[in-house]
């Protein structure tokens, strides 16, 4: 058993906490005992009370052991978190040998373990407990004790009914396992694409949080500066005429005169309106999302052209990694050529990335822009941690969030016959890719 059990996969990221099996296990504990004691007193229906009580009891010693076992924040591997849930399977089963088999209305609790599995477990996990449930729903359809009742013999249920009633088991199995396993791995895919978009994010943010630091450090530094500069002309006055010690402290003044000078470019970065990193055209931005893939691979054809004045706005890294990413995969697929095509009117702004590769696939297409989607395996330097998203379909889902979160809508598309290759077509709001020109801070004459 434990040999088919230990390739369950990614156990690491499909565990189950232990605290959350022991709970379920409690609340599945005390409504089974409500059960039992409700149909013994309270209608008065005559069954083996002695053996559901040592059944439940196994239980609750189950727990107790647990519980003082491993600490409540102990997370289970598929083995062990499988094994638990295939004991909660065997112990409904037996209850529900004792109390009528198929014919107990609480027959389909039998699919409780699997769906928890399904959403919490790998694949393998939760076909093992399919299994072991369609096994043992197969056994209590023919064997069991009678359906408690009253003083009268308990109704005869043909055959016909508890075969139905077979059926639905399985077919809610296998459609609900199947469902709740979809929608679980999903939001798990979606939470990790999201985690690593916000990791790129943070890097941008990062990247552009070091104007201020330049700004904060050329601040605090001046004030040092100064006074070295001030004593270093000082001594330079004071020194006599071919002293040894004159051309040490000139060069200590003009090392001085030169950082301060380099601390006055720093505190001014992004002060310069008209700086390149403050605002940028259509162009421009082509420009720099093009050049690294200038000089290696295809042809890069690039055109821009519209209605009235080109559109000038600040720059948004967002928009930089998010064009970029889509050019990359261009420039990988296409076989000679990559086109990038700007326009503008007086409401939109559109840039078209078109390449002459194979294009999308069929397998694809209709899924681009979610998380994990790809058709290229990843190389060896693309799976380390650094490498966000390369070659696991991350790139392009990172690339379509930034994109979207900046204002624009992403289309893709394949080429019209007789062309072939792939088309994305990115449109922004042109007050959105537009910022207002800033006036110029007065300068003050020396």
């Amino acid at each position: 058993m434990l040999g088919v059990l230990s390739d369950f996969g990614d156990t690491s990221v499909r565990s189950l906490k232990l605290d959350t099996l022991v709970k379920l296990r409690w609340l599945a504990i005390a409504g089974q005992t409500a059960a039992v004691l409700f149909v013994r007193f309270g209608l008065g229906f005559p069954l083996p009370f002695v053996s559901c009580l040592v059944l439940i009891g196994a239980s609750v010693a189950l727990n107790l052991a647990l519980r003082f076992q491993f600490s409540s924040i102990h997370r289970l591997d598929g083995i062990h978190a499988t094994l638990l849930l295939g004991y909660d399977v065997i112990q409904l089963s037996g209850l529900l040998y004792l109390t009528g088999g198929l014919e107990n209305p609480f027959a389909f609790l039998l699919l409780a373990p699997v769906l928890v599995s399904s959403a919490s477990l790998p694949p393998r996990s939760t076909a093992l407990l399919g299994v072991l449930v369609a096994v043992l729903g197969t056994v209590l359809a023919g064997f069991h004790l009678p359906l408690p009742w009253g003083l009268v013999s308990p109704p005869a249920l043909p055959a016909l009914y508890v075969l139905g009633t077979w059926l639905a088991i399985l077919l809610t199995l296998s459609f609900s396992a199947l469902y709740a396993f979809r929608v679980a791995d999903e939001s798990r895919r979606l939470a990790e694409a999201l985690t690593a978009t916000e990791l790129v994010l943070q890097r941008e943010q990062h990247l552009t949080a070091l104007d201020g630091l330049a700004a904060a450090a050329a601040h605090e530094l001046g004030t040092p500066l100064g006074t070295i500069a001030v004593v270093a002309r000082e001594m330079e006055r004071e020194l006599p005429a071919g002293s040894p010690l004159a051309d040490d402290v000139a060069l200590l003044r003009s090392q001085s005169e030169r950082c301060r000078d380099i601390l006055r470019k720093l505190s001014s970065m992004g002060a310069d309106p008209d700086a390149y990193y403050v605002r940028l055209s259509i162009s421009a931005l082509i420009d720099e999302v093009v050049e690294p893939f200038r000089e290696n691979g295809p042809e890069l054809v690039v055109k821009c052209v519209g209605d009235g004045p080109e559109p000038i706005g600040r720059r948004n890294p967002a928009i930089l990694y998010g064009l970029g990413n889509i050019v990359e995969n261009a420039v990988d697929f296409a076989e000679s050529e990559v086109s990038i095509f700007a326009t503008w009117n007086a409401e939109e702004v559109t840039i078209t990335i078109s390449d002459d590769g194979p294009g999308f696939s069929t397998a694809v297409i209709d899924r681009l822009g979610e998380p994990w989607v790809t058709t290229r395996e990843p190389s060896i330097a693309e799976r380390a941690v650094d490498a966000v998203g390369g070659g696991l379909g991350l790139g392009f889902f990172i690339a379509h969030t930034f994109l979207q979160r900046s204002g624009g809508r992403v289309g893709y598309a394949n080429k019209a016959f007789p062309g072939h290759g792939a088309e994305i077509r990115v449109t922004w709001p042109r007050a959105l890719m537009e910022a207002p020109e800033i006036e110029a801070a007065p300068q003050h004459s020396p």
